[in-house]
């Protein structure tokens, strides 16, 4: 989904950004600086903070490439 109209950044884009750095991102400047853009109207920043706060939740969610299959399976509820 576009998180921002503005600048035309999905919640994949943000993620991606998340996923692809090294550096800690931590606020909604960040993230847009990560894409190399910068924030305009601020609408958006509270659906950034948002997914920003999400990132624990997806970091215990780490597939290993060699084990993808039985990690999705196990996602799902399946064992």
């Amino acid at each position: 989904m576009i998180v921002c109209s503005c600048n035309i950044i999905s919640d994949h884009d943000i993620r991606g950004a998340l996923v692809s750095t090294d550096d800690e991102l931590c606020s909604a400047a960040q993230v847009y600086d990560c894409l190399g853009c910068t924030v305009r109207c601020g609408r958006c920043s509270h659906s950034v903070k948002r997914i920003l706060e999400e990132r624990p939740a997806q970091a215990s969610m780490v597939i290993d490439q060699s084990d993808g299959a039985r990690a999705a399976s196990r996602r799902r509820g399946q064992a």
